[in-house]
């Protein structure tokens, strides 16, 4: 793996887990708006590569040149429905006067965030590292 794709597998993870954030905190925000849906982020990785796989390419020498990496593949709508409070004089309200609650969980979302910032960091650190790593070689060439 070069240089330049350690550069790449950061970026990317910054993006991915900077939207994951924001989603979390979406739901956060919208924990008590009435027929809110929780959303929640699709992410995969940019290969999929078992560890033999990776270990055997090692090993004739050549290391794979695309090593990880994520994807942002979208958004979907959390299917658990919300509660129904009778609420007859609410906008939102059907017809026998019940409003949905949102299905959003602080808990679920709370930790969601704190993994993504974790994440965030970690693509942060890979970025820091790679930076170092890219001065140190031109230092070499002095």
């Amino acid at each position: 793996m070069g240089l330049m794709n350690a550069f790449q597998i950061g970026r990317e993870g910054l993006a991915v887990h900077g939207k994951r954030v924001e989603i979390a905190a979406k739901n956060i925000a919208n924990i008590d708006t009435p027929n809110y849906t929780r959303k929640i982020p699709i992410i995969s990785s940019n290969q999929d590569q078992s560890f033999a796989t990776v270990l055997s390419s090692m090993g004739m020498g050549a290391a794979a040149s695309n090593l990880g990496g994520v994807n942002f593949d979208g958004i979907v709508e959390d299917p658990t429905p919300g509660a129904k409070i009778y609420k007859p004089g609410h906008p939102d309200a059907d017809e026998n006067g019940y409003i949905r609650t949102s299905n959003t969980n602080a808990m679920v979302d709370i930790a969601d965030a704190t993994i993504a910032q974790r994440a965030y960091e970690a693509s942060l650190g890979v970025m820091t590292i790679s930076k170092a790593m890219a001065v140190a070689s031109l230092e070499i060439g002095k």
